[in-house]
């Protein structure tokens, strides 16, 4: 057996985080540690991935686990999901390594208003001139970047740059360039504004549904039974289920890539065949087990007002 002098054995201790902050660049950055802090996640949500194509204009040019989509159109490109501020320049080498163009980026939309979707958006509306559209709900929480938030807006950590809301969004609103028309479904409980969205898009001569689901989940902290900043929270939840299951999803996607497993089916597209993104059972699973999951946070926390 080899000895080491207590210092050295210190100095090597005292190396073993930053080497796991290395692994994770979430640990050193100020918006992405925030939510390890809450509790939820971070994992790979500043690990680069690669760009690909999923069907028709839509791509792919998200992090490891923060969903990213590029929508191409004759006319420009609309992107969902600007994600951290550090995911920006990511994004931008993802976009640009498919081929286009990262000034053509016309429209900015979002999931929800989380820093993890939306912190970026101010850097890439300043780069690129798009324009900001942001259902209703969660307006409020953009422009005043996070300090609104029903849940985050007491917490400096929570907090990102404002950025300017260019176009105010409602229930059933349509955005539409270049022939690719998007419509915006109000999902609340996540956030008050969290968007569903979805398109239909032409591949291979047939048509295709594609959902791009915002957030169905209860974070680690919130309050579903009397919320004071948030009362509706409930019901709002109870809505966003009964118009998920109402969607028909041939593709499935959404605002974090582990929704749809979506490192399962690219391996499994490597095997070649159908578009692995087509799966209607599993977007009726997942949508049918997080109302599961929500009922019993919601049971747990009801028994724990009657102790």
């Amino acid at each position: 057996m080899r000895w080491f002098p207590a210092a050295a054995l210190v100095l090597a201790l005292l190396a073993i985080p930053s080497a796991r902050a290395a692994e994770n660049p979430c640990n050193t950055d100020r918006e992405c540690h925030f939510w390890q802090t809450q509790g939820s996640g971070g994992t790979y949500w500043l690990v680069p991935h690669r760009p690909f194509h999923i069907i028709g204009n839509i791509y792919f040019v998200g992090s490891r686990n923060l969903g990213t989509y590029l929508i191409a159109t004759p006319q420009g490109n609309i992107l969902i999901n600007p994600n951290f501020d550090a995911n920006v320049a990511m994004i931008r080498q993802s976009i640009e390594q498919l081929g286009f163009k990262y000034a053509d980026t016309k429209v900015l939309l979002i999931s929800h208003a989380h820093s993890d979707h939306n912190a970026g958006a101010a850097k890439m509306i300043a780069q690129t001139g798009a324009k900001y559209a942001v259902m209703d709900g969660d307006v409020r929480t953009v422009e005043t970047g996070g300090a609104a938030d029903f849940q985050y807006g007491d917490k400096p950590g929570g907090l990102y740059a404002k950025a300017k809301v260019d176009q105010v969004l409602h229930d059933g609103d349509r955005i539409e360039l270049g022939g690719t028309v998007l419509t915006a479904h109000l999902t609340p409980g996540h956030t008050p504004g969290c968007t569903t969205w979805t398109m239909t898009v032409r591949d291979a001569g047939k048509n295709y549904n594609v959902v791009i689901v915002g957030s169905p989940n209860v974070n680690p902290g919130y309050r579903l039974v009397n919320n004071k900043t948030y009362p509706g929270i409930v019901a709002d939840y109870r809505k966003t289920f009964q118009i998920l299951k109402s969607l028909k999803a041939d593709i499935f996607l959404g605002a974090h890539p582990d929704y749809f497993g979506m490192e399962a089916k690219l391996a499994k597209a490597k095997a070649g065949g159908a578009n692995v993104f087509m799966d209607a059972a599993g977007y009726q699973a997942y949508i049918a087990e997080r109302q599961v999951a929500f009922e019993k946070t919601l049971a747990e926390q009801q028994a724990g007002l009657r102790k």
